[in-house]
């Protein structure tokens, strides 16, 4: 059923009074763009200043440029369990003539569940998706209702990066006969590129681009065009890795973390033949969306990698030769920090599970 409200003002203006506080870069200013949303796990920008919004009960938002807001119709169907709903969205490099919006979200399949994408076309009225298909979805399936991965990048060329988490099942994520705990790459089609690093080898699923990964939920292309991936370890461990086709990023061989219940995971922190993180995380943070930040309104912060906390309420900011957290960006808003993104005029843009917002930084 279609839902329309409108709220208070456009979008690119303030929706609440802004509150501001100290980072390093100075004050920055925090206006809350919209609220009640249910459980919102990605956001979109659109070129007319609109943004989407997943929720993960199944809909996705449309907050217009006008001010208006909309449920769109035409999404699919999904699997609301656990971890699982309407994930991320994605919307494309060339979303001015195509009018494609991506998006992830877990399907069911045979009486199973497991992280699809597909693509539909948002209507020119803004109201809907027009056509929408699913293009892939992972090849085993399961009943366990956690561990989706989920987050979608567009590649410098075009292709399409989908993190999978490895669905509870640890040892499958160093299996390449499935998906599990892998980043697949995709043609727009749902194809398999040809130059995929593990095209012709028998047994294996040709879309895997890495493996031996627990569950990334943040995902993001670096200045340079590198994929960064940032993960959920167990207890300890949470992982910041930057991707290279082919690799092996060990999980559950080697962590920086234990299990829940304290022991041991695997054979310790390393192992030939397994890559090693960039940064890790203990105790964990409980890492979600990521992003590379450019530099448009704070240049100090230029190529630095931010990243949500679903744990300890805050933004994760990352640089340095050494590569660590350098700042933590807290505020009354940062509660459970699902998302981080970069507006097109160069605002940081986040969503707070904690009150089901949408939040804007810029500078004071």
């Amino acid at each position: 059923m279609l839902r329309i409200t409108t709220i208070a003002a456009a979008l690119l203006l303030a929706a609440s009074p802004a509150l501001g506080f100290d980072t390093s870069a100075g004050t920055v200013r925090v206006t809350k763009v919209a609220g009640e949303l249910e459980q919102p796990w990605a956001i979109g920008h659109l070129p007319d200043g609109g943004v989407l919004v997943t929720e993960r009960d199944g809909a996705v938002v449309h907050l217009m440029a006008d001010g208006s807001r909309v449920d769109l119709a035409g999404v699919p169907d999904v699997v609301n369990e656990g971890q699982g709903g309407m994930l991320d969205v994605m919307i494309p490099r060339d979303f001015a003539s195509s009018r494609d919006v991506f998006l992830s979200y877990v399907a069911r399949r045979g009486g199973v569940a497991g992280t699809a994408i597909g693509v539909g076309k948002l209507s020119a009225d803004g109201t809907r998706l027009e056509g929408f298909k699913r293009l892939w979805q992972m090849a085993k399936p399961s009943n366990s209702a956690r561990h989706f991965g989920s987050r979608i990048v567009e590649a410098p060329d075009g292709t399409l990066f989908l993190t999978i988490g490895d669905r509870g099942d640890r040892p499958s994520a160093q299996d390449l006969g499935n998906h599990n705990g892998t980043v697949v790459r995709l043609h727009r089609s749902g194809a398999v590129p040809p130059d995929n690093p593990f095209i012709g080898r028998p047994g294996v699923e040709p879309e895997i681009y890495s493996y031996g990964h627990r569950n990334p939920q943040g995902a993001a292309l670096d200045l340079q065009g590198n994929l960064w991936v940032a993960e959920h370890g167990a207890r300890g461990g949470d992982e910041v890795n930057l991707i290279k086709p082919g690799g092996n990023y060990g999980w559950p061989v080697i962590s920086y973390g234990v299990h829940y219940s304290g022991a041991k995971i695997g054979e310790g922190t390393s192992k030939a033949g397994m890559l090693q993180p960039e940064h890790y995380w203990d105790p964990s943070i409980a890492p979600s969306g990521m992003m590379v930040y450019s530099g448009k309104l704070w240049p100090e912060w230029k190529g630095d990698v931010f990243v949500g906390s679903l744990k300890f309420d805050y933004i994760s900011r990352l640089s340095g030769s050494d590569f660590r957290e350098v700042e933590q960006l807290q505020h009354d808003t940062t509660g459970r920090v699902r998302d981080v993104v970069e507006g097109p005029d160069g605002a940081i843009w986040f969503l707070s599970v904690y009150d089901d917002a949408l939040y804007r930084l810029t500078p004071n």
